[in-house]
């Protein structure tokens, strides 16, 4: 079993910074890729970016250059920078552990004032 918890949400104004932090306990030796999706108001989740056992990256196209995703595999940490924020970035962030079984964590709002 993989728990993961979300923090650093909140509110902020357009043009701000939030770091979203996830922990995860148990073994996540199997995981291949640890990931942060978002759920906006009205819509479906959407992939915002993942990174692999190595490092490797991947972003969507609307948060590229904005944000930075990383991992401290030591501490079971994944990170999210998310700067210059719009207020269509405003959704439930979700952290993810992928591989043969998904696991995700409740969520963590961030809300974008324009």
């Amino acid at each position: 079993q993989v728990q993961l918890v979300e923090s650093g949400g909140g509110l902020v104004q357009a043009g701000g910074s939030l770091k979203l932090s996830c922990a995860a306990s148990g073994s996540i030796f199997w995981v291949k890729y640890m990931g942060w999706y978002r759920r906006p108001p009205g819509k479906q989740r959407e992939m915002v970016a993942t990174i692999g056992r190595l490092g490797t990256t991947d972003y969507s196209d609307s948060v590229k250059g904005r944000f930075t995703i990383s991992r401290d595999n030591a501490e079971k940490m994944v990170y999210l920078q998310m700067n210059s924020l719009k207020f269509e970035d405003t959704a439930v962030y979700y952290c993810a552990a992928l591989g043969s079984t998904e696991y995700w964590g409740q969520g963590t709002q961030v809300t974008v004032s324009s």
